[in-house]
């Protein structure tokens, strides 16, 4: 009895997993849970995006701070 492994080489088998996986994924995208998981993700990065600028711009302003100190000290 033949197979159809017997027929496909590696890169078929490859190919035909890769067009399996690409139908799946499709299927995947289009629905609501997904879209909703994304935007949740995206929102959540943009949140950690914000908090970092936000967190930085305080070092930087005591970084100025610290710095206007050493001068003023350094002036008297």
């Amino acid at each position: 009895m033949l197979l159809l492994e017997d027929f496909m080489t590696e890169g078929g088998k490859k190919f035909l997993l890769g067009v399996v996986v690409g139908v799946a994924a499709a299927a995947i995208v289009k629905t609501g849970t997904f879209r909703k998981g994304c935007a949740k993700l995206v929102a959540g990065g943009l949140q950690l995006k914000d908090d970092a600028a936000e967190y930085f711009e305080t070092i930087k302003e005591d970084a100025e701070d610290v710095k206007a100190e050493r001068d003023a000290r350094a002036k008297a």
